[in-house]
C-alpha cells in the first residue's frame, strides 16, 4: 500500500513553520484548531500514524483527552528533511551511503536554525505564548506548565536564577517560595522589588531553563541548550542595565566561564555588553546560611556596578 502524502497546499506556511520552530520530532496539533480543509485533509487517517505515537510515547494533555492529538506529515513542512524513508524497518534504502562516524569530543547540542529564527522574531508576549508552548526538549512533556519570568518588562535589573522548583512549577512563577521570600528580601535591601512600578527600581526575573527537572535535579546540556535562546531575546527584549546571575548554572551560562561561585563572585563580566554579577542562589543560602553575608556583599557589588553603567549610559546619550 502507498503512503498516503498530505498536500502542502492544505495546511498554511506560517502554523506548519511556527509548529516545526517548537524542535519536536513529529508535529502534533489538536483536531479542534484545524479548519475543516486541513482535517477532511487527514482522513481517513495516515498509516502508521497510531504506531508511531506510540513509539514516542506521546500523549494527550492532562485533561484534554476529549481532543485526540492528530499527526502531519513533517514531509509538507518547508524545510524538513525526511530520514530513513522508503524502509519500514526504518533502515535505510540501499542506494544511500552508510552513516559517516564522527570522532572527536562531543559538542554542546544546538536549537535548530528555524526555532532561532522564529525566537528572534518575537515580542515578549509572543515569546511568553512560544515558551509556554514549547516542547523541544524531554522536560516538555514532565511539566505542570513553564515558567516564563514575571516583572517590569523596562526593569533595569535582571535576576536569572537556574531552573524552576515544585512550586515555581506549580504556579508558573520564577523565585515563591522560600527561596522567593529569601530573595525578595535581599532585593528591597537594595531598593529593588519584582512588582515596583518604577522600572528604576524593578527587576524581571526569569531562570535559564523555562521548565522543572524532575526531582530538581541539575538542569543537562540539551535543555539549556534550547532554553539559551529564550533567556537571550528576554534580555534583548527587557534591555536591563545589569543581569544578576544567581547560582552555577545561571552563572556558566552567562559568564561562559566553568568556574565555580566562588571564583566568580565580586568579579564584573558582561553578556552582549551587559554587566553581569554573579552570587549565591537563594535556595543555597537557605541551607548555607553563613554565606548570606557573602550574597550581601554581592548585592552591594551589583548596586556599585549599576550606578556605574546608569552613569556611562546618561553621559553617553548626552
Amino acid at each position: 500500500m502507498s503512503k498516503r502524502r498530505m498536500p502542502q497546499s492544505v495546511f498554511d506556511p506560517v502554523r506548519l513553520a511556527s509548529l516545526q520552530a517548537l524542535g519536536v520530532s513529529m508535529i502534533y496539533v489538536r483536531r479542534s484548531i484545524l479548519a475543516d480543509a486541513e482535517t477532511a485533509a487527514l482522513l481517513p487517517e495516515l498509516p502508521g500514524v497510531a504506531q508511531a505515537a506510540a513509539g514516542a510515547g506521546l500523549q494527550a494533555e492532562p485533561g484534554k483527552g476529549a481532543s485526540r492529538p492528530v499527526a502531519l506529515d513533517q514531509r509538507s513542512v518547508p524545510g524538513h528533511t525526511p530520514s530513513r524513508v522508503g524502509s519500514p524497518t526504518g533502515a535505510p534504502p540501499a542506494s544511500m551511503p552508510p552513516p559517516k562516524q564522527v570522532s572527536g569530543p562531543t559538542r554542546a547540542p544546538q536549537a535548530p536554525a528555524l526555532r532561532l529564527q522564529s525566537i528572534a522574531t518575537l515580542d515578549l508576549e509572543q515569546l511568553a505564548a512560544f515558551t509556554r508552548d514549547c516542547r523541544a526538549c524531554k522536560l516538555g512533556g514532565l511539566r505542570h506548565q513553564a515558567v516564563f519570568g514575571i516583572g517590569h518588562p523596562r526593569a533595569h535589573v535582571m535576576v536569572i536564577g537556574e531552573a524552576p522548583g515544585a512550586e515555581e512549577d506549580r504556579l508558573g512563577e520564577p523565585f515563591v517560595g522560600a527561596a522567593g521570600r529569601l530573595l525578595d528580601n535581599m532585593l528591597r535591601a537594595v531598593g529593588l522589588a519584582r512588582n515596583d512600578a518604577d522600572e528604576a527600581h524593578a527587576v524581571f526575573i526569569a531562570n535559564v531553563i523555562k521548565c522543572r527537572p524532575p526531582g530538581n535535579r541539575n538542569p543537562e546540556m540539551d535543555e539549556i541548550a534550547q532554553c539559551e535562546p529564550i533567556l537571550a531575546r528576554q534580555i534583548a527584549l527587557v534591555r536591563p542595565r545589569l543581569l544578576l546571575a544567581l547560582g552555577r548554572f545561571a552563572a556558566q551560562t552567562l559568564t561562559g566561564s566553568l568556574d565555580p561561585i566562588g571564583r566568580l563572585r565580586q568579579r564584573l563580566f558582561h553578556y552582549r555588553d551587559i554587566p553581569v554579577v554573579v552570587s549565591y542562589h537563594p535556595a543555597y543560602l537557605l541551607r548555607a546560611p553563613l554565606d548570606k553575608a557573602k550574597a550581601w556583599a554581592d548585592l552591594c557589588f551589583a548596586r556599585e556596578q549599576l550606578a556605574a553603567a546608569l552613569a556611562t549610559n546618561s553621559a553617553a546619550a548626552s
